[in-house]
């Protein structure tokens, strides 16, 4: 019964990591790493004219966000972001991304229509930028981190077996 647990847990952590090859998901994951990682430092360390943790603590207090739904916020866009960029579960990253991506959505973006605030001539942003977000968040998140990632190191690496000079024979 245990085995069968391990195995069934080492299927599930498998189909997490597992990705292919390809240069366009090493693309796609890095750029909406840099992305998301960029407003992660704004909430994170107030780095690029943001706000730093507390103030932006306070900013989703405000807006009806508790306290840890705001740091896991935070969290995920700095932290995420990272292990996004060196492709480490990224499935599990890109998915808390677009999640995150969502609240954005829903409390700050919806009620400003759909364009960007290019010219500053609106209140707010629009939620055009979130479309193509969850779109490259979705896509990472059904095909994984793609070439040159820890996901794909973790599955291809050679697995080491122990040998306690048992020497298995085939029935002829």
């Amino acid at each position: 019964m245990y085995c069968n647990f391990v195995l069934s847990k080492m299927q599930t952590m498998k189909r997490i990591f597992t990705t292919d090859n390809s240069y366009s998901l090493l693309l796609l994951r890095v750029t909406l790493g840099v992305v998301m990682g960029a407003h992660g430092v704004q909430k994170a360390f107030g780095w690029f004219d943001g706000y730093g943790w507390n103030n932006t603590i306070g900013y989703f207090n405000s807006v009806g966000v508790p306290d840890f739904f705001g740091a896991l916020v935070i969290l995920v866009e700095s932290l995420g972001a990272l292990l996004l960029i060196i492709g480490f579960a990224g499935r599990i990253n890109a998915a808390a991304m677009a999640i995150v991506m969502t609240g954005a959505f829903v409390i700050d973006h919806l009620p400003n229509g759909f364009y960007m605030n290019w010219f500053g001539g609106t209140r707010g942003e629009g939620f055009e930028f979130d479309i193509l977000f969850w779109a490259i968040a979705l896509v990472i998140t059904f095909n994984g981190s793609g070439r040159f990632s820890v996901d794909r190191w973790i599955t291809t690496r050679p697995t080491r077996t122990k040998s306690y000079g048992i020497v298995s024979q085939r029935a002829a």
